[in-house]
C-alpha cells in the first residue's frame, strides 16, 4: 500500500523522537512515566 504525505501543525508541550520496538505481535513506544494518563498522538515520519 502505497501512502501519501501529510502535513500536520501540531502544538504540543514536549516532543521526543523514538524507534518503535517489536512488543508480540505488535510495536511499542516508551515515553516518560509522567505521561501516563495523558493524551498523546504519534506520528508516522518515514513510508
Amino acid at each position: 500500500m502505497k501512502r501519501k504525505k501529510v502535513e500536520c501543525v501540531l502544538t504540543g508541550y514536549e516532543m521526543l523522537e523514538k524507534e518503535v520496538t517489536k512488543s508480540g505481535n505488535s510495536g511499542r513506544v516508551y515515553v516518560p512515566i509522567d505521561w501516563i494518563g495523558k493524551n498523546v498522538k504519534i506520528i508516522l515520519i518515514e513510508p
